[in-house]
């Protein structure tokens, strides 16, 4: 039975510490590509330094990092023309991402990666975390691929891996059933969160530093949300919880959470929806309690993507037809505030990440040369 809940628009979320003015003011600047024409900043650690992705000089993409507006690439574990991508927010020491290999992939899948980085068909995908200036390959759990999100700063890396096992849930490309997995950086060893009760797939897509876990359990589907984000999930010392939606049957997925365990996410609008992307952006108390965050007017759909220890949260709103996008903070009283750079070079779009000094990165359209920009905005 799906979990319902009558949810708060305008509930207070509690700031500590740093807080924003009544009219937050941000410096932008601008996280240029490696040498082609779009950049995403995904990660922003304490000191400011952003993780994301760029293209290169030819169509590939590479994880990169942007330290004092400087661009290097982290590399891939693949051979030339493969891509990597750092998606989700990271803390401390361990970045964690995605890359391309030259393993072959006898099921031809598509897998998770399919939907961040260039078709490379015949080869495997897997997760990868970037310490001490190396870029190390996360073990499966018996399959050919993997996908890394999110990292804390005890060096676990939260994600999913497939088995090899076939799973009859599994729709388009899909072959192999696949299960939210833990890594730790320091002995490689990969471990198996087990799915709610009745379903067949897990992902993980974030864990702090207390070792909460957050992600998504449902049907094998298409390995890229819908029918395999059935529930939003935390697993608490390795058990599943499922946390409390909107009714909605597909797409609820967590994205973020602090170290007190509060987390941000999306949830689809309703049950009546059913497998079509409508989300609506949400965070959760530690206690598991949903609150529904407001959208600016004039936009029908939004997806909460990040959130500091202050519980300010970052992500995006959507146009009804998904054609128009802006980069959201919400902060104390909840009301939503679009990120508008002052100078008029960027429009921001997407708000991805934001640390405890209030700093946020995403991505913009550049208005000059129309090209998507990584982008850090300071609070001033």
């Amino acid at each position: 039975m799906k979990k319902t809940l009558v949810v708060l628009a305008g509930v207070a979320l509690v700031a500590t510490g740093f807080s924003y003015p009544s009219t937050p003011r941000f410096e932008f600047d601008t996280l240029a590509p490696l040498g082609g024409r779009t950049a995403i900043g995904s990660s922003i650690d304490s000191r400011g330094v952003v993780a994301g992705t760029s293209t290169t000089t030819g169509t590939a993409k590479h994880a990169t990092v942007w330290r004092n507006g400087k661009a290097r690439s982290l590399g891939t574990l693949g051979g030339p023309g493969s891509s990597s991508a750092v998606l989700w927010p990271s803390s401390g020491r361990v970045i964690a991402g995605i890359t391309q290999t030259d393993k072959p992939d006898p099921n031809n899948e598509s897998w998770s990666c399919g939907a961040f980085l260039p078709a490379r068909p015949g080869y495997a995908c897997v997760g990868f975390a970037y310490v001490d200036g190396k870029m190390r390959a996360l073990p499966t759990l018996g399959g050919p691929h993997g996908f890394a999100a999110g990292a804390n700063s005890r060096g676990l890396v939260a994600g999913w891996a497939e088995e090899n096992i076939r799973d009859s849930s599994c729709v388009g490309t899909q072959v192999l059933r696949f299960r939210a997995t833990v890594w730790d950086v320091r002995t490689m060893r990969a471990r198996e969160l087990r799915p709610l009760r009745g379903d067949s797939v897990s992902a993980a897509t974030g864990v702090n530093d207390r070792g909460r876990v957050i992600g998504i359990s449902g049907a094998c589907d298409q390995a890229v949300g819908r029918g395999s984000a059935r529930e939003p999930v935390v697993w608490d010392h390795g058990k599943p919880r499922a946390l409390t939606d909107l009714g909605g049957i597909a797409w609820d997925t967590p994205m973020d959470l602090n170290e007190r365990g509060d987390i941000a996410g999306f949830v689809n609008r309703s049950a009546a929806d059913g497998a079509s992307l409508k989300p609506l952006p949400v965070w959760w108390s530690a206690s598991g309690r949903l609150h529904r965050l407001t959208l600016p007017s004039g936009y029908t759909f939004g997806q909460a993507l990040g959130i500091n220890e202050r519980r300010h949260v970052v992500g995006v709103a959507l146009s009804e037809d998904f054609s128009q996008c802006a980069a959201v903070l919400w902060r104390s009283d909840s009301k939503p505030i679009v990120l508008e750079d002052k100078s008029g070079r960027l429009q921001p779009c997407d708000a991805n990440a934001i640390n405890d000094r209030g700093q946020i990165t995403g991505d913009a359209t550049h208005v000059k040369s129309g090209a998507t920009v990584g982008f850090l905005a300071t609070p001033r």
